[in-house]
């Protein structure tokens, strides 16, 4: 369980929110809510904490995908509930997140580190869009050739054996933003 103030900075905790996050309440606490949460699902979790502290909602259940000190990252589920002082503002939020186990194999989310290029990441985008190859070329001014280059370059850098899988490894690692359309490929992961 942590307190929020209404900028979503993280005001105190208990000890179980630290150890999920692998980190002290030194180094937790005066920090944003916002860094501690994983890029592909920060947009849609920080319109639910706007939605909150303008009064449009008194509390939210998601689940979400955090990233620990270590840069590796783990599903939760988590609540907000606003807490009001003597006026109908919101003075505080408590954010609950039940102890989830940590697994070490990093199968929820791959690491954020930079994988693609741009035009790696456009092509990742048309594909999950549903472009074929020549509209896809004819948009980003490649040929048909150049195209399957780079396709052939994600299937083998992503490990999927086709397009299918490798929108849905994409989605899965966070490469691709959740919750908009069309889709965009995070900006963490572009080099």
């Amino acid at each position: 369980m942590a307190c929020l103030d209404p900028a979503l900075t993280i005001q105190q905790a208990n000890q179980e929110f630290f150890r999920q996050f692998g980190a002290t309440s030194a180094e937790v606490c005066g920090r944003s809510f916002r860094d501690l949460v994983h890029p592909s699902v920060r947009q849609p979790l920080m319109r639910q904490f706007s939605r909150l502290v303008e009064g449009k909602r008194h509390r939210f259940v998601t689940h979400m995908v955090a990233v620990r000190q270590q840069d590796s990252a783990f599903a939760s589920p988590l609540t907000a509930v606003a807490v009001r002082g003597g006026t109908s503002d919101v003075s505080s939020i408590l954010v609950l997140m039940p102890p989830t186990q940590i697994s070490e194999d990093g199968g929820v989310v791959a690491h954020r580190k930079k994988i693609l290029t741009e035009i790696d990441a456009r092509i990742l985008e048309g594909i999950a869009a549903g472009l074929s190859t020549v509209p896809l070329a004819a948009r980003l001014y490649l040929s048909r050739q150049g195209v399957e280059y780079h396709v052939t370059g994600l299937l083998r850098k992503l490990k999927v054996p086709n397009r299918a899988a490798l929108v849905s490894r994409a989605y899965s690692m966070g490469v691709l933003t959740v919750g908009i359309w069309p889709p965009k490929v995070v900006q963490e992961y572009i080099k």
